[in-house]
């Protein structure tokens, strides 16, 4: 049996094989969409990622037989640990071929570097911060993945249970087939809640007239999320990145905003059209052509993803739902859009797949991270 050995990655060279190495491992699956090579690559470079200023970070391959045959990334998050006293080291990007030997010799990297740093606890996968990419797929391995999920081998959980990893969050993601008809009970209390409460939806005329709702959305997320056990704030710096990253993205006709009398910002909902195939043509390049299937899939679409949904607490048992779904159900419906998707929601957070229950979802998609306790 060949030998695995693990190398921590250190010069540019190396940085983009362990950024390419999933496009390999999955060039003949359907279902597995690439992130932009260059992205990826911003998120090691501390000018780029915000979260670099206080986390640190290492980038590991594996191989064998003289090929790259695996990889992980080990994180610690030192501001999680000064504000919720969570002491751990974060695993993710972590991919391998199904050989047991290769997914043993990352984790016990991972292992070995929680050691190091005198950490009790690994978990993983996930990235840096509450936005980041997170949770190992356990079904739903024959579904198209969408931009903002981790898409994985129907081995790679079994490799970690093995291995002694065991469950520590879980995380659910639904499907809809949208609705011809509003539903009555939307219709109804769309308008009075809107009478009740002197709200109203704003529509932008442009994408620049977005631009002063994005720090609020943002503040308006951390008041909405905030009671989940694990939740930190965003800070001023991941608000710019994350403008700067996906705002280009955004169409004014997927950004729904509704405002108090005051033009408070008290609910609003991003979704986009489905990217999936586009950034499957584009194998992860936006240039030279990457750029034309990302403007067909926004054009021609029939699919669409909720990626956030922000509502301030006073407001959540209030019915200010009604509102943001009458008028998706209107937008989508001039766009002919037929399915919906949501983003990856803590299976413990209740009142988000509430959100949902109008819509006969269905849940097609689970995740978990996986933990362990290495003094155990």
């Amino acid at each position: 049996m060949s030998k695995v050995s693990v190398i921590e990655v250190k010069t540019p060279a190396e940085l983009k094989q362990f950024v390419k190495f999933p496009m390999d491992l999955y060039k003949d699956n359907p279902y597995y969409v690439p992130s932009f090579i260059k992205d990826e690559l911003k998120i090691w470079n501390a000018k780029e990622n915000p979260a670099l200023s206080y986390s640190e970070a290492k980038q590991y391959l594996a191989y064998k037989d003289n090929k790259i045959a695996g990889r992980i990334a080990v994180i610690i998050n030192y501001k999680e640990e000064k504000e919720l006293g969570i002491k751990k080291v974060r695993f993710g990007w972590i991919d391998f071929i199904d050989d047991e030997e290769v997914s043993k010799a990352l984790i016990q990297k991972a292992i070995h570097y929680a050691k190091e740093k005198k950490v009790d606890k690994i978990e993983g996968p996930m990235g840096f911060t509450n936005l980041d990419k997170a949770g190992m797929l356990t079904m739903g391995f024959d579904k198209l993945a969408t931009m903002i999920g981790i898409y994985n081998h129907e081995y790679y959980p079994k490799h970690l249970e093995d291995l002694g990893l065991t469950k520590e969050k879980e995380w659910v993601e639904f499907e809809m087939n949208f609705p011809k008809v509003l539903p009555e009970k939307v219709e109804k209390f769309s308008g009075l809640i809107a009478q009740k409460y002197k709200l109203k939806v704003l529509h932008f005329k442009s994408k620049e007239e977005i631009l002063p709702f994005v720090e609020p959305m943002f503040k308006l997320l951390d008041e909405t999320y905030k009671h989940l056990s694990t939740y930190t704030p965003i800070s001023d710096e991941q608000i710019k990145t994350y403008k700067e990253k996906y705002f280009p993205l955004i169409d004014k006709n997927y950004v729904i905003c509704v405002v108090d009398e005051n033009q408070q910002l008290v609910s609003f909902a991003i979704t986009m059209p489905s990217y999936s195939k586009a950034l499957q043509k584009s194998k992860g390049k936006l240039f030279p052509f990457g750029w034309w299937h990302f403007l067909q899939a926004s054009k021609k679409n029939d699919r669409a993803n909720f990626y956030l949904i922000g509502i301030h607490p006073e407001y959540q048992r209030r019915g200010v739902t009604a509102i943001i779904f009458k008028e998706i159900f209107v937008r989508f419906t001039s766009m002919g859009i037929n399915f919906a998707e949501t983003n990856p929601e803590l299976e413990e957070n209740k009142n988000v797949q509430l959100l949902w229950q109008d819509y006969n979802p269905i849940n097609h998609k689970r995740r978990r991270t996986y933990s362990l306790n290495i003094n155990n």
